[in-house]
């Protein structure tokens, strides 16, 4: 693993000795992990396979559930139900103890949703995901044509119903994150390859917007700004160009960590929530931190 060290406080959040493990490889483009705390493993869709893995060090990857829709981000409720962005059924989807699937979101004012993409839930219980178009090409859930007049990102009650758009002026909404005490609300655009940041009011309502940072490597560098998560001190740990960057919450780039292949997503997992397990094109691979991440789901 190389580490490019841009601010010296970025190696109290991860040593640059430290070794990139390859968990697992023979992918077609994996996406969407999180990690299951009661069960001791990660979660993570291949999209083009149409399949949902768990992996563990005991039992290595097992499939989880096939065909999953296209799924790609997944998470988990408070209450540990797996919550699914499928592209091909353009929804999301809980699945509860019992096995049964509920639908949570499929359409907004009578419209079907593009491709449901990333998600998260709050301390609350709140639901917040990103519904870009990627999910509408061949290959990754389509081919189908977007209904929505917009590429939103949404909020949905615990009570559910349905959906509330947050805002509508994406081109390509994709990883969204919360500061720690959820009075922030980051999303990357990957056409525009920037994270902006919006502050969020007690009802759930959005303001500012601004762009925080921009993430551009060389023109030879291939992956855009896609998942995200945040450590406990509100850092952001977001994929891109090379790998994945680091900053710092006021946006200052802090380092970069190289990946082999493209880097797509990534999750804070394991006992201590100091592994970053990371989802490339074709490879599962984890990274022991210094930090841990952020306990939000």
């Amino acid at each position: 693993m190389a580490i490019t060290v841009f601010e010296s406080e970025a190696t109290r959040l991860v040593a640059p000795s430290t070794d990139l493990v390859r968990l697992a490889n023979g992918f077609k483009f994996t996406e969407g992990p999180v990690w299951d705390h009661v069960r001791s493993r990660l979660l993570f869709s291949d999209i083009p396979a149409n399949t949902i893995y768990h992996y563990s060090d005991r039992e290595g990857v097992q499939i989880y559930r096939q065909p999953s829709h296209f799924s790609n981000g997944l998470c988990l409720d408070c209450k540990g139900r797996l919550l699914t962005c499928e592209h091909q059924t353009r929804r999301v989807t809980r699945e509860n103890h019992d096995g049964t699937i509920t639908v949570l979101a499929h359409q907004y004012e009578g419209r079907r949703l593009n491709a449901p993409n990333d998600i998260i839930v709050a301390a609350d219980g709140s639901i917040l995901f990103t519904d870009p178009h990627y999910g509408l090409m061949e290959g990754l859930g389509g081919p189908a044509e977007q209904e929505q007049p917009w590429r939103g990102v949404y909020h949905l009650r615990p009570d559910l119903g349905e959906p509330r758009l947050l805002v509508d002026d994406f081109d390509a909404p994709n990883g969204l994150a919360l500061s720690p005490d959820e009075s922030i609300l980051y999303i990357n655009d990957s056409v525009h390859e920037h994270i902006r940041s919006f502050r969020v009011s007690d009802d759930w309502q959005l303001s500012g917007g601004e762009v925080l940072i921009t993430l551009k490597g060389e023109a030879d560098e291939e992956g855009v700004p896609d998942g995200m998560k945040l450590d406990e001190n509100g850092n952001i740990f977001c994929t891109g160009s090379g790998g994945i960057w680091i900053c710092n919450p006021s946006g200052k780039i802090m380092a970069r960590i190289s990946i082999p292949e493209v880097a797509a997503n990534l999750a804070w997992g394991d006992h201590d929530r100091r592994s970053l397990y990371v989802t490339a094109s074709t490879g599962l691979y984890r990274l022991r931190c210094l930090v841990r991440g952020s306990n939000l789901k």
